[in-house]
């Protein structure tokens, strides 16, 4: 058998970030992978569907044929995503000292994973396996054309219409998409907004613009039952209506990739919905780490990258912890949605004595500089303790300059130093003036 130091299940952006900083700072590192070298981020989902949606928007500011400039969409989406090709990535993961095994990894025995007869023997193992699409549980989807995120951004094809089932972040960025290049889009989200769980206010924003392209809505409508037909598809929703469409798009969300990984064998059961349970050191079990969407924790890339460093940290001696009260999310729509901490409504549960702020993006001079869009910004603040506790914004670029407040979220600034930051003119970054300084009066 041979022997490591450290096995990582798993070539994602967590896997392949743990796997190389170990093996650059001298470990023996072993990195299992059945997948693509560097995971779905760079050549299924974030990567291609960027380029997808940047490509979209400006087809929808300067015209022309819908069919061609989809076309011309897709092979630059392609060659974004490197033609899904990962032997560059796995030449520089062998170049940092890393042994690349390929192959579906299994513990057969503590200290041992298995790959395709091959044993590996480990002192510690990192578990990096990321997550798998959930489809949602509608009768007869096997006999109608479907897609999932992963398909519709590595197809060529451009349907004549689809129904997008499912209103978060991916349903919405691949909505706008299509509808932009010429699609008839439905999307139908069972619940009563777009985004469950943030702002309502910033939700009810990207719902009008979802429209405004050309996106048909519907809010409390599942997707009950589904059947072939002539378009393609008919499928049945829950609010007594149905759509024909060419395809359907589920965007229903994702669940840990935990499934026969053999962790059983080490005392290491998976929770609920399959995610490993880790402490604030990544840690699962003595020997047994974890990073990316395996552990249910804030499952974006950037989250994935952040615990591959803490993992890091702690394997090589030096403690760290982690903390996820500012972990942005953001939704690449046109314009992007952008998140970080609690919602009014989330902090109010929390019990904290909540002041929010709300700013319109269109009142800032950048706006009327550009192309007159607006948006919206919703602060969240705790007035006992003076400091913003969450922030949603809707806007141009909102997904850059809401850092400023995933900085005070992570720091705790008091509103009293945020209230007295200057922003250069003119700067979106200008919209954060008048509503701190209204929380810091409401806070002092």
């Amino acid at each position: 058998m041979e022997t490591f130091d450290v096995v990582v299940l798993g070539a994602g952006s967590a896997g392949e970030a743990v796997a190389t900083s170990l093996a650059q700072a001298g470990r023996r590192v072993a990195l299992v992978s059945a997948g693509l070298v560097g995971g779905e981020c760079p050549y299924l989902a974030c990567m291609p569907s960027k380029a997808l949606l940047h490509d979209a928007a400006r087809h929808a500011r300067t015209g022309g044929d819908d069919a061609d400039a989809f076309a011309a969409a897709v092979a630059r989406r392609d060659e974004v995503a490197e033609h899904r090709d990962d032997s560059s990535t796995a030449d520089e993961v062998r170049g940092a000292g890393v042994e690349l095994v390929r192959g579906r990894g299994r513990v057969v025995r503590p200290g041992a994973v298995a790959v395709d007869g091959r044993e590996l023997g480990f002192s510690d193992l990192v578990v990096a396996t990321g997550s798998v699409p959930t489809p949602p549980p509608v009768d007869g989807l096997d006999d109608v054309p479907t897609w999932t995120s992963d398909e519709a951004l590595t197809s060529p094809e451009r349907p004549a219409s689809l129904l997008v089932v499912g209103g978060g972040a991916v349903g919405c960025e691949l909505s706008q998409a299509y509808a932009r290049f010429g699609v008839r889009v439905v999307l139908a989200e069972p619940g009563d907004q777009l985004l469950g769980g943030e702002e309502p206010g910033v939700a009810a924003a990207l719902l009008q613009v979802l429209r405004d392209d050309g996106v048909e809505v519907r809010l409390g409508a599942r997707a009950e039952r589904a059947e072939p037909c002539e378009a393609g598809a008919r499928v049945h929703l829950s609010d007594g209506s149905s759509v024909e469409v060419a395809r359907v798009l589920l965007a229903t969300g994702r669940r840990p990739a935990t499934d026969d990984l053999g962790l059983d064998v080490l005392g290491v059961e998976p929770g609920e919905h399959g995610e490993l349970e880790v402490d604030d050191r990544c840690r699962v079990a003595d020997g047994v780490w974890a990073a990316g969407d395996v552990t249910g924790v804030a499952p974006y890339t950037h989250t994935a990258n952040y615990q591959a460093r803490v993992v890091v940290e702690n394997l090589l001696g030096r403690s760290r912890t982690a903390d996820y009260r500012a972990v942005p999310r953001a939704v690449y729509t046109d314009p992007p949605v952008a998140s970080v901490g609690l919602s009014e409504e989330r902090a109010r549960e929390q019990g904290l004595a909540v002041a929010v702020a709300i700013m319109d993006v269109g009142e800032v001079a950048r706006t009327a500089a550009e192309d007159g869009t607006g948006g919206r910004l919703v602060l969240v603040a705790d007035r006992d303790r003076g400091v913003l506790v969450g922030a949603s914004a809707i806007g141009p670029r909102a997904d850059e300059w809401l850092a400023e407040a995933v900085l005070a979220v992570r720091a705790e600034v008091p509103l009293a130093v945020l209230a007295d930051v200057v922003h250069a003119f003119p700067t979106f970054g200008e919209a954060y003036e008048p509503p701190v300084q209204e929380l810091a009066r409401a806070c002092g």
